[in-house]
């Protein structure tokens, strides 16, 4: 087995670094599709990486793609700007070099008009997909028990085996790994087949295979 720690690093074959902002899970055949990834110190440009792309047996993530190629990846997430003068709605204005980034900037005359603040960012997943981010609730049968921390897989077919959450507070709280089994859905936080107590009293997890 192998664990994808959230808020890893991950790392491209020619040293460009990023961080693993969230798992990608397809709920239905219950398998990791993919990493949102986005790079070192520049937020709202994260990118979608498959799972395939992604080498987890050293012990870290390597992605199989240059700072070129991964900034040619599908964005994983789309921040708006306010509206600006001369479109219909509100835009984003992305660095050279970035997929998209060839978009018509806002025109007005002879004025380039720049965002002014971020207005949302949206997350954008393949239809029937979700994401999984690092301090996402997870649900007991009668309350909250913890936050996600990991997701463990089989590392030949990506099948989700356990969810690793932190249950407890800053001073006093233990890694719990959940069997698949134990999971009701991945709507909303992670919502489980057991209660407090029966959380409670898990063991805690073992490090194991750990990517990241």
């Amino acid at each position: 087995m192998t664990t994808i720690d959230i808020g890893s690093d991950a790392v491209c074959s020619d040293g460009f670094r990023g961080e693993v902002l969230a798992v990608v899970i397809d709920p239905a055949d219950r398998t990791v599709t993919h990493l949102m990834v986005e790079p070192k110190g520049r937020s709202g440009l994260a990118r979608l990486v498959e799972l395939g792309m992604a080498d987890l047996a050293a012990g870290e993530i390597r992605l199989r793609c240059t700072e070129e190629e991964f900034k040619n990846l599908p964005p994983a997430e789309e921040t708006l700007a306010e509206f600006v003068p001369g479109q219909p709605g509100p835009v984003q204005l992305l660095p050279p070099g970035w997929r998209d980034a060839d978009t018509e900037p806002a025109v007005a005359g002879s004025t380039i008009y720049p965002p002014i603040r971020e207005q949302e960012t949206v997350d954008l997943v393949p239809p029937g997909e979700v994401e999984e981010h690092r301090g996402d609730r997870v649900h007991a049968t009668d309350g909250d028990i913890g936050q996600v921390r990991a997701i463990r897989i089989d590392p030949g077919s990506a099948v989700i085996t356990h969810v690793l959450l932190r249950e407890g507070h800053l001073l006093s709280h233990k890694d719990v790994a959940i069997p698949v089994g134990q999971i009701a859905g991945f709507d909303n936080g992670i919502r489980l087949r057991l209660t407090r107590q029966q959380v409670q009293e898990l063991p805690a997890a073992d490090s194991g295979d750990r990517a990241g």
